[in-house]
């Protein structure tokens, strides 16, 4: 559905009263489990609970596997939410329909959150899972067939993950898909991304409530350096896995998840770019139903079941 006039209107007000998220995290945490509820999910499929050991500390790990036989690939999900909110109960619904359209089993991560755990806490968690997944520890899954997958501060992490990989030596993810994702450390007007400015203020997610994630996220000011942080920053970027990057048009972080893409391919990865039209930040929480969770399905599955790269605008 375009954008027009009244729904413009609508956005801008409604964007209007968001909330300071350095004051209002802990209730929107709780709004988002309540919404959660309320969206509902497929029942033709399992899920179960696992936990994953990362220095002294868990990290639980929700698993959806769709109806047949198997044996599926797997889909290792990172949630978005700011790095302060979300987790594995407000994402099942959208998990267990992502397992249901891709024939793949999906295994939902809860990482810790901001500001209680910063930054490196999240990408540490994840690639503890990440680990333990690749080399067998949960599911006897062939590491070949792992696909890393995150959506927004998710595909930050997604990202963060794959260097971390390379970096580490320990395993090497063969796929990873990024959803809208974040790979800067600038959302202010001096941001080099003009999306900062045509959607930073009246399209639900704002500049401002990204500076104030990355606020929370932060240990200190040298974490705005670090590539684990930022992947965008990476100075190399080489040996990385092939990509599906899925942005939205009237996202504020349309800009800068293309450039990771582009600064991907020009490293030599196989890289796909879509540019989902009319949609907003974080659309893949709709009830699979609307249009760009449909496009966005068919996308990702497409890239799952192919190996050639292309660039195009969906």
């Amino acid at each position: 559905m375009a954008i027009n006039r009244a729904m413009r209107a609508a956005l801008k007000a409604m964007t209007a009263l968001n909330p300071d998220v350095q004051k209002s995290y802990k209730a929107e945490r709780r709004v988002e489990l309540l919404m959660a509820r309320l969206r509902g999910r497929p029942s033709d499929y399992r899920m179960w609970d696992r936990k994953i050991t990362c220095g002294d500390h868990p990290v639980p790990v929700r698993i959806f596997q769709p109806a047949g036989g198997g044996p599926f690939p797997l889909l290792l999900f990172f949630h978005g939410g700011g790095w302060v909110t979300g987790g594995i109960e407000n994402y099942t619904g959208v998990c267990a329909d992502l397992a249901k359209a891709a024939g793949h089993v999906v295994a939902s991560v809860d990482y810790r959150l901001a500001p209680e755990f910063r930054f490196p806490a999240a990408p540490e968690d994840c690639y503890a899972a990440a680990k333990a997944f690749f080399t067998g520890r949960i599911l006897p899954v062939d590491p070949e067939k792992i696909t890393l997958i995150g959506d927004s501060t998710g595909g930050n992490l997604a990202a963060a993950v794959s260097l971390m990989a390379r970096d580490r030596g320990e395993f090497l993810p063969r796929r990873q898909i990024l959803l809208y994702p974040s790979t800067f450390n600038d959302h202010s007007d001096s941001s080099p991304f003009p999306s900062i400015r045509e959607n930073g203020t009246d399209y639900l997610l704002t500049s401002k409530r990204v500076q104030s994630f990355l606020k929370l996220y932060s240990s200190s000011e040298a974490d705005f350096s670090n590539p684990y942080f930022a992947p965008l920053l990476a100075g190399d970027l080489s040996n990385q896995p092939r990509t599906l990057i899925i942005t939205a048009e009237f996202c504020p972080l349309r800009d800068e998840g293309e450039a990771y893409g582009k600064k991907l391919r020009d490293a030599g990865n196989d890289v796909e770019i879509y540019r989902m039209k009319d949609a907003l930040h974080a659309f893949l929480m709709l009830p699979p139903r609307f249009i760009h969770v449909k496009r966005a399905y068919r996308i990702i599955n497409r890239f799952l079941s192919e190996g050639t790269s292309r660039h195009a605008s969906d």
